[in-house]
């Protein structure tokens, strides 16, 4: 069984990384960003749930009448 040549690898694989990062160096380039990000204001609305206006009881075993 004839041995399988190794020698190109690892020059194929630094010149796929070097490259792939070339390419994400160019497309994040081309992005406008804002120069300023300006702070956005969030207003909080308390929602009215029907459970919240009524008291609800949980009981506990034990707590529970013994028969």
């Amino acid at each position: 069984m004839p041995q399988l040549d190794t020698s190109p690898w690892f020059i194929t694989a630094l010149s796929t990384v070097i490259t792939l990062f070339i390419m994400m160096q160019l497309k994040i380039s081309l992005h406008n960003f804002p120069q300023t990000p300006s702070i956005k204001l969030i207003k909080l609305t308390k929602s009215n749930n029907p459970w919240e206006s009524k008291w609800t009881k949980i009981y506990s075993p034990l707590s529970l009448p013994q028969q």
